[in-house]
C-alpha cells in the first residue's frame, strides 16, 4: 500500500503532463489551421471593407459558433460601421493623339477632379486659357508642410482661376497605387478635370520633340460607401466585470500588378490567437469576468473599428470593462527579443501581475512609452487599462513573403498562454485602476 501511496502523485503529475501536451497540440493544430484560412488567396488579403474581409468576418464567426461562444454584435456575431463615404472615378477616358489610355494603370483622374469632359490641341509648355494645362510635376515648386496631393491640388486651383479647361500632371514620382489611395481622402472639387499620368505617358508629354498632342478627356466618378465589420463574441458568465480580448483579422489587401498581401504575422497570428482563447476560457473555471471576444476590422484604417466599437458597444458597458487586452502581431517571437508587450503604464497594477505569471524561461519586454498604435488605443482613451502583445521589432512591414510558413506557431502558442494566465491571475482580483500616460507611440 505504502508503494501505491507514494506512485499515485507520479501517475497523477504524468497524467497532468501528458494531457497539457495533448491540449497544446490542439491548440497549435488549430493555430496553423486558422492562419492558413485567412491569408489564403482567396481572401485576397482581406482589405477593409472587400470580399475577402467578409470571408473572414463569416469564418471567424463560424469558429466562434462551434466554441459556443454567444454573438453580441449588431447582426449575430457582426458589427458593421462606416469607414468613409465618398467618390471614385468611373469610366474615364483619356485619349491622347487619339490613343485611348488605360484608366487606373496610365492615367487617373485625382480625387479633388470635376466630373466633366475637356478636349483639345495642346502645345508644349504653352497654357493657354480655355485649353488643358500640361503641368511637369518637377517644376512645382515643394512645400514640406504639404503632400503630393495638396500640391497637385494648389496648382489645379491656380490652373482653374487662370482659365484652364483642365490639367495634366506628369513626370510625377509616385506609382498608380499610390495615387490611387489618394481617393480614400475627402476633398473639394477644384472645378476642372485634374489628371496624373504614368512615367510612359509622362516620357511622351515630356519628349522635346513634340509639336503638339491632341487630347480629349472625359471624367467621371460614382459615390462610394466603404464599410467594415467587426466579429463580436461574448461569454456571459453573469459577473460585474467584463475583460475584452482583441485583435484585428483585416490587413492590406493586393499591391501593385495584384500582389497579395496574406498577412500572417499581421495579423492573422493574433486572430488565430484570439480564436484559441475563446475556445479555451469558454471551458475554463474563471467565471469572475465576462469575457468579450472581438475580432476588429478597420485597424489599417486609422483604427477604425476599434474606435467604432468604443462608441458603439452596444451591450457591453465600457464602465464595467475590467481591462482590454490586445494582440496584434504574435507570430514571430523571437527568444532574444522576446515577448513585447505595450499598455503597461495603463494600470499600476500590470508588472506585479504580469511577473507573476509569466513562464522563467520566457524573456518579457515592457514597452512604457506610451498606448501605442494598435486597437487597444481605442479603449485606452476610455480610460480603460490596456495590454498590447507583438513579437515583430518591425510592428508588421507589408511584404506578400509574410506567410503562415513563416511564423513561429510555438511562440504564438506562448504568447497565448501568457494572456491567459493573465486573465486567471485577474479573475479573483479587484478591479484595476486606470493610470495615463504623458506619452503615445
Amino acid at each position: 500500500m505504502k508503494k501505491i501511496t507514494w506512485l499515485l502523485p507520479l501517475v497523477c503529475t504524468t497524467l497532468f503532463v501528458g494531457a497539457q501536451k495533448k491540449n497544446d497540440r490542439k491548440t497549435l493544430s488549430n493555430l496553423q489551421t486558422h492562419v492558413t484560412y485567412l491569408c489564403s488567396d482567396k481572401l485576397e488579403g482581406r482589405q477593409t471593407g472587400a470580399p475577402g474581409e467578409q470571408l473572414a468576418a463569416a469564418y471567424l464567426s463560424s469558429q466562434l459558433e462551434q466554441t459556443g461562444v454567444s454573438p453580441k454584435g449588431d447582426n449575430g456575431f457582426l458589427q458593421t460601421f462606416t469607414i468613409r463615404e465618398g467618390r471614385e472615378p468611373d469610366n474615364c477616358t483619356l485619349n491622347l493623339n487619339h490613343q485611348k489610355l488605360v484608366p487606373g494603370k496610365q492615367f487617373i483622374a485625382l480625387p479633388f477632379s470635376a466630373g466633366k469632359s475637356a478636349k483639345g490641341e495642346v502645345l508644349p509648355a504653352v497654357n493657354e486659357p480655355d485649353n488643358i494645362w500640361l503641368i511637369n510635376v518637377k517644376e512645382i515648386e515643394a512645400d514640406p508642410n504639404k503632400s503630393r496631393m495638396e500640391l497637385y491640388l494648389r496648382e489645379t486651383e491656380v490652373a482653374a482661376k487662370s482659365g484652364a479647361s483642365a490639367v495634366i500632371f506628369y513626370n510625377g514620382q509616385e506609382t498608380p497605387a499610390e495615387v490611387s489611395s489618394w481617393h480614400k481622402q475627402s476633398v473639394k472639387s477644384a472645378g476642372i478635370p485634374a489628371v496624373w499620368v504614368s512615367s510612359d505617358i509622362s516620357k511622351i508629354l515630356g519628349n522635346d520633340d513634340a509639336n503638339a498632342f491632341q487630347i480629349d478627356m472625359k471624367i467621371a466618378f460614382k459615390a462610394v460607401k466603404v464599410t467594415g465589420t467587426n466579429v463580436i463574441g461574448y461569454i456571459d458568465n453573469k459577473a460585474p466585470k467584463t475583460v475584452i480580448i482583441g485583435a484585428h483579422y483585416d490587413h492590406l489587401g493586393k499591391g501593385e500588378n495584384n500582389t497579395i498581401y496574406p498577412g500572417a504575422d499581421d495579423n492573422a497570428s493574433g486572430t488565430a490567437a484570439l480564436l484559441e482563447l475563446a475556445r479555451l476560457l469558454k471551458s475554463a473555471r474563471l467565471k469572475n469576468h465576462n469575457i468579450a471576444i472581438i475580432a476588429f476590422s478597420g485597424k489599417e484604417e486609422g483604427l477604425a473599428g476599434s474606435a467604432w466599437f468604443t462608441a458603439h458597444s452596444g451591450g457591453i458597458d465600457l464602465s464595467q470593462v475590467n481591462y482590454m487586452i490586445n494582440m496584434d502581431i504574435i507570430g514571430d517571437l523571437d527568444a532574444s527579443r522576446g515577448v513585447q508587450i505595450g499598455g503597461i503604464s495603463s494600470s499600476a497594477g500590470w508588472p506585479a501581475i504580469i511577473g507573476s505569471v509569466a513562464a522563467k524561461d520566457t524573456k518579457v519586454v515592457y514597452d512604457s512609452t506610451g498606448a501605442g498604435t494598435s486597437d487597444h488605443l481605442s479603449f485606452y482613451k476610455k480610460n480603460i487599462p490596456v495590454l498590447y502583445f507583438y513579437t515583430n521589432a518591425h510592428k508588421g512591414t507589408p511584404e506578400p513573403g509574410d506567410k503562415p510558413d513563416k511564423l513561429n506557431y510555438d511562440g504564438t502558442l506562448t504568447v497565448l498562454k501568457l494572456v491567459y494566465d493573465i486573465i486567471g491571475k485577474t479573475d479573483n482580483m479587484e478591479k484595476l485602476a486606470f493610470s495615463a500616460t504623458t506619452a503615445r507611440k
